[in-house]
């Protein structure tokens, strides 16, 4: 099974938020003549990079749930404007939702096992898709979805 990566999803409040935000800016880079994908750019190259690329994801933390992953597509190496050597990770632009599952901030990311990630919410899940995020909020906290 693969490993994936969990990360603090800063200045979102939903999921509509994050796929709104990556959505200009992959339209900022089109206009620039830029490689239309969508990046994260890190401080440190994960050291098991080959287990997440084995199909692994970036699960985002959004307000204190994990909500939803993107599938890791690759790890590029990356100069910054300021000359620091950083990590940019290459994301799949498909947001896959996922059960809600409560996360205490921290700082940059972290491994996550397969077996302590959320599960995807399929079409069958509507019911809980539209539902307003803070009535979901609530009943993920009590454990009840």
């Amino acid at each position: 099974m693969p490993l994936h990566m969990i990360k603090l999803c800063v200045g979102a409040d939903t999921v509509e938020d994050l796929e709104a935000w990556a959505a200009h800016r992959r339209a900022e880079r089109r206009e620039k003549g830029e490689r239309d994908e969508q990046f994260h750019v890190t401080r440190v190259m994960p050291k098991r990079a080959e287990e997440i690329l084995a199909g692994g994801s970036l699960f985002w933390v959004i307000r204190g749930q994990v909500q939803v992953r993107q599938p890791v597509l690759r790890f590029e190496p990356v100069r910054t404007e300021d000359g620091v050597e950083r990590c940019r990770i290459i994301l799949a632009p498909e947001f896959r939702r996922t059960s809600w599952l409560a996360r205490r901030p921290f700082q940059g990311w972290r491994y996550l096992r397969p077996e302590d990630a959320p599960t995807d919410l399929g079409d069958d899940d509507s019911d809980v898709l539209s539902m307003p995020p803070a009535l979901r909020r609530e009943l993920a906290e009590l454990g009840l979805i």
